[in-house]
């Protein structure tokens, strides 16, 4: 956090990790809170989406205050880390530039950092509006060790790199293993099971 000696105001530096978080796991936490240490973020919204445009007609997604809830009580003990429901209350099809925009009209003082992993990076130009995104936000790419870094993309200048360990989840399997009465544990912050558990989420439909 930096102070605007023009403004008089302290500038935060805020990264928005958007993600259908369905359910939120392990992978995006550590993906975060590497984001966070690699950028110096004051702060890493989750930012959930309201529908995903790229999983539109291609699976049932859950209800997104559902998934919004699991979310903010995975958050709520891990500081530095919030949830948002920018997307939700905007309804619709999510897409980043609208959110970036919205964010940055309602954080005119603030700097905002896009946090991606390096498969969503590389689907960036297939975005809406990708040419805008980075007159709104730097870039922090999230690499998996093992994985090809990927170190630029669009009209980023120079985008922040930060790697994590190789953590072979996805929201697919923890749904399916939701299904088939297999272990969670270690995979899933304990407050995320026990809302799957409570709210009965991912039993008796087909989530792709």
């Amino acid at each position: 956090m930096k102070r605007d000696k023009d403004a008089l105001t302290l500038t935060r530096r805020i990264g928005v990790f958007g993600g259908t978080f369905d359910p939120i796991h392990i992978g995006h936490l550590v993906a975060a809170q590497n984001a966070m240490h690699a950028a110096a973020l004051d702060q890493v919204l989750f930012v959930v989406a309201n529908q995903p445009w790229q999983k539109e007609g291609t699976r049932e997604v859950t209800d997104p205050k559902l998934r919004l809830l699991v979310v903010s009580q995975v958050l709520r003990t891990i500081p530095g880390l919030e949830p948002s429901d920018i997307e939700i209350q905007r309804g619709g099809l999510s897409y980043s530039i609208d959110t970036l925009n919205e964010l940055r009209a309602s954080h005119p003082n603030d700097e905002l950092f896009l946090v991606v992993g390096a498969d969503a990076a590389s689907q960036m130009p297939t975005w809406e509006r990708a040419e805008e995104l980075s007159t709104l936000a730097r870039l922090v790419i999230v690499n998996r060790y093992g994985y090809p870094t990927i170190s630029s993309i669009l009209d980023f200048d120079q985008p922040i790199l930060a790697e994590m360990p190789w953590l072979d989840i996805s929201s697919t399997d923890l749904r399916e293993r939701v299904r088939d009465h297999r272990p969670l544990q270690f995979l899933l912050p304990e407050t995320a099971i026990e809302a799957i558990e409570l709210y009965q989420l991912y039993r008796n439909r087909e989530n792709g």
